[in-house]
């Protein structure tokens, strides 16, 4: 059974949406003619009701909007508005000094606010002056200015990591290019934004002086030129212009409102007035409650009801079109979409909420291995899970949550998959009953077998039968059987994605476990120094370089003097492994005590120190592409001489680059560790084995 969508047109909105920019342009054509050409008290009305609607739609739609750049028109939509209500003020000042008669919207407010006591009604008037002014714009003008100041310094950060994932092959050329320009209007959003907040200081200025003008030449024409009395000129006059007052500083305080908001959570591919017709009228909601609100104004006493009405319809009409324009279109998507029948059994709340429940670490085997699982027939993956618990812990210093070990039978028969958080990390073949032979480049013959690869470092390898694993262990093959290979991935994994599996729940374990017997030292640190997140945060960045937290004690004693001079994680982070340099020296020192080590010119490391900037995802490498290119080439021939020497590749440098320069190995040459001299123990032998000496072609930076 399915669903067709009733036959309706919505070519009247598009032929609407293809005009917004004509219309846009004879608008401000008509806002500018205001100033000059006088403008019956009816139309007056009219004008100034509209007015009211839009600062009311414009505060709605800041409201409801849940990203900054899906309304990126507004610095513009702010200027227009501002623009507009200075036109009005323009033109009642013209018909109050003129006519002594600035239609019925501005005598209601006047006679309504004053209510018989003008010194009421200009207080009341200033009230609102100095709560847009003092409060909300200089508060929407600093988070502007702020908001733009940090959006720029952020942009070589955001470039860096766009360049980064284009050069690790992450995304092409186009997607780049997409990523930039999102950036790129991000910041032109929030720089307009900056000088946008500028309208609303000026036009509460003008609010001011318009006032004091009108009551000043309000009594010169009716004392000097029309005869009256001061008393009487100064009553009518003032209360025309407090009334006028008060008809313009609402919709600014709303739309000084709406400022304050947009800043403190930007532009599309179309013509302006498509973006503003598009971007105000995404949701109905707004039109509706402003149509609301118009109704209830026009039902108060002494206020005109045919114009408050008259845009309330126009505001519900637009309301009713979008939400019938939306309909359509959700009912033409769903048009071929066929209705599912109802299960037979219902599940229940609780089974539900079980049901999302996701595991840490899950691992779901196809049928055919069900039997390396399965205890009772001999299988004993369970147990070498268990022991890689005990591995990781001594290693480490973590605690392997529990993993969650089923059979699927949608994956092939002897295929499994490692899921982290329900999300697939790995998967591979084993042959029960098969050894896996890998080749560590000395084997000295061949043996027959099924060719692969080992999943956990990609070597190539075999499956052979039991027949040829003495014959392969003879010619020099390392051999093992189905369950150390999947044991061996799973280690690997885990150490991979350790700071994933670090919850904050452990941490805050880790921290309790502590306490038992350094109740002071944790006192200190958490969380009078630090919260448990930045603890956490400092402890994946440790693993995520393979650095064992097991030495807790240190780390955190390391964090609660450091904590107290700073918060930066990255920084913390330093210095906990500068406290840390006997473990790490003794983790990459070979039997000897010897760390063989590629150096850094001091060429090269003055260029990436100069090109080090900080941005939102900590100290990057703000290099060009062709740059980093050329430093990762060298870096790789140096990389690939050493590995094949038989020799972990480790690069030693200066702390000042250490981090940013990891950062900038790891998409390309993740296997690569990189070591600061504070790092390495005054006990241990340095052995350069390589030099990095590049000429990055950064002389811009000398400049």
């Amino acid at each position: 059974m399915t669903v067709r969508a009733p036959a309706s047109s919505t070519t009247g909105m598009s032929r609407l949406l293809g005009q917004t920019d004509v219309l846009l342009a004879a608008g401000i054509i008509v806002i500018v003619g205001m100033m000059i050409i006088p403008l019956p008290p009816a139309l007056l009305d009219l004008l100034l009701t509209l007015n009211i609607a839009a600062s009311v739609i414009v505060l709605l739609v800041a409201v409801y909007t849940n990203e900054p750049l899906k309304f990126s028109v507004f610095p513009s939509l702010l200027l227009i508005t501002t623009l507009f209500r200075l036109a009005l003020n323009v033109s009642t000042s013209r018909l109050i000094l003129l006519q002594a008669d600035a239609g019925s919207v501005v005598e209601s407010f006047g006679d309504f606010v004053v209510g018989g006591n003008l010194v009421v009604g200009i207080v009341v008037f200033l009230i609102l002056v100095i709560i847009q002014f003092v409060v909300i714009t200089n508060g929407a003008g600093r988070v502007a200015e702020v908001a733009a100041r940090f959006t720029l310094d952020a942009m070589p950060g955001k470039q860096m990591a766009i360049d980064a994932d284009l050069n690790a092959g992450l995304i092409d050329e186009h997607q780049a290019r997409e990523r930039r320009k999102a950036i790129g209007q991000e910041a032109d959003f929030y720089g307009a934004m900056d000088g946008a907040s500028k309208f609303v200081k000026g036009d509460a200025i003008a609010g001011i002086i318009i006032i004091v003008i009108n009551i000043i030449g309000g009594l010169g024409i009716g004392v000097l030129q029309q005869g009256t009395s001061a008393s009487d000129a100064l009553n009518i006059y003032a209360t025309l212009t407090v009334g006028d007052g008060l008809v313009s500083q609402l919709p600014a305080l709303l739309i000084s409102t709406a400022t304050g908001i947009i800043v403190t959570r930007a532009a599309g591919e179309t013509n302006l007035g498509s973006q503003m017709f598009s971007q105000m009228t995404v949701q109905a909601r707004p039109l509706y409650v402003a149509g609301a609100m118009l109704t209830i104004f026009g039902m108060m006493p002494g206020l005109p009801k045919l114009p408050f009405f008259m845009v309330a319809g126009i505001s519900a009409g637009g309301g009713y079109l979008i939400t019938r324009s939306q309909k359509s279109e959700q009912l033409a998507a769903l048009a071929a979409i066929p209705i599912a029948e109802p299960e037979p059994e219902q599940l229940g709340p609780q089974q539900v909420i079980q049901m999302m429940n996701i595991d840490p670490l899950e691992v779901e085997v196809g049928y055919g291995l069900i039997p390396i699982v399965d205890e009772q027939a001999g299988g004993g993956l369970l147990r070498r899970i268990t022991m890689i618990r005990r591995q990781l812990a001594l290693e480490l210093g973590v605690v392997l949550p529990t993993v969650r070990v089923r059979d699927n039978l949608q994956h092939a028969p002897n295929a499994y998959v490692v899921k982290l958080r329900g999300v697939e990390i790995a998967r591979g073949t084993l042959q029960p009953g098969q050894f896996l032979a890998m080749d560590p480049g000395t084997a000295e013959g061949d043996v027959p077998g099924i060719e692969t690869q080992e999943p956990a470092f990609g070597l190539p390898a075999r499956w052979i039968t039991p027949a040829y694993r003495e014959r392969a262990e003879l010619l020099g093959y390392t051999v093992v059987d189905a369950e150390s290979v999947l044991a061996t991935h799973l280690t690997e994994l885990v150490k991979r994605f350790a700071p994933d599996l670090l919850s904050r729940q452990d941490t805050q374990n880790l921290l309790e476990n502590l306490r038992g017997e350094y109740p002071a030292l944790v006192e200190d640190l958490v969380p009078t120094t630090l919260t448990v997140g930045e603890v956490q945060e400092v402890l994946q960045n440790l693993l995520s370089e393979r650095v064992s937290i097991r030495d807790l004690v240190t780390i955190c004693e390391t964090l609660a003097t450091q904590g107290r001079v700073t918060r930066d994680i990255d920084l913390l982070t330093e210095y906990a492994r500068a406290a840390l340099a006997r473990q790490i020296s003794r983790q990459y020192a070979d039997d000897s005590g010897t760390l063989h080590v590629i150096t850094v010119g001091p060429r090269t490391e003055d260029e990436i120190a100069l090109a080090i900037q900080q941005g939102d995802h900590g100290s990057q490498v703000a290099l060009a592409p062709w740059q980093v290119q050329r430093l990762i080439g060298v870096v790789s021939t140096e990389v690939e001489r050493v590995a094949g020497a038989g020799r972990d590749p480790i690069v030693l440098c200066s702390s000042r680059i250490r981090l940013a320069f990891r950062r900038l190995l790891e998409r390309r040459l993740p296997n690569v560790v990189v070591l600061s001299f504070a790092e390495v123990t005054p006990q241990t032998v340095v052995e350069s084995v390589g030099n990095i000496e590049v000429n990055v072609g950064n002389e811009a930076l000398h400049r």
